[in-house]
This record gives C-alpha cells, sequence and structure tokens, in this order.
C-alpha cells in the first residue's frame, strides 16, 4: 500500500471527512514519526510496531567491481520492529 491509497481507504471508510483533510492528517503523522527519528526518539504504535535509529559504526568495506578497500562512514539508519499483534496477525494467530 502506497501514501496514496492509504489516504483513499481512510477517506472511503470516513465519508464525513474531506479527502483533503484525511491528507493533511496522514502528513503530519508521518512527518511527525520522521521528525522524532530525526532526533534520535523511538515511536512505538501499540499492537503495530516501534521505530527506531541505530547506529552504525565506521568501516572499510569493499567495491565488489574493483575489489579496491573503501571506508564507509558511520551512518544512522532506520529500525522497524514489529509488535507482538501484527506479528501474532502475520502468522494466522488471532
Amino acid at each position: 500500500m502506497i501514501r496514496s491509497e492509504l489516504i483513499q481507504t481512510i477517506a472511503d471508510q470516513n465519508p464525513h471527512l474531506f479527502q483533503r483533510d484525511v491528507e493533511r492528517i496522514v502528513n503530519t503523522i508521518f512527518e511527525g514519526i520522521t521528525d522524532a527519528m530525526a532526533r534520535g526518539e523511538r515511536v512505538e504504535l501499540r499492537g503495530f510496531g516501534a521505530f527506531s535509529v541505530k547506529k552504525r559504526d565506521a568501516r572499510v568495506g569493499r567495491n565488489p567491481r574493483t575489489g579496491e578497500a573503501v571506508d564507509v562512514d558511520a551512518k544512522s539508519v532506520p529500525f522497524f520492529k514489529t509488535g507482538k499483534l501484527l506479528r501474532d496477525r502475520l502468522n494466522g494467530n488471532s
């Protein structure tokens, strides 16, 4: 599902809301999650999962084409851990 499909689904389920308002709500939620993660904070959505930021140390990598050693800088990467309810639903447990 992409963002526009999510917006359309929510708008269809809530006919009393204008689609532009639903779009604004969805964008605000995503911006809030993104801003919190940019500050290094953890975002937990109960029953769904938790978004966090993991730090990767600097290391020496290898260029697969030439085999030459390449320095890879330290960086932060997003990480998602599923919640128990989502995991159970995906595995067919109610």
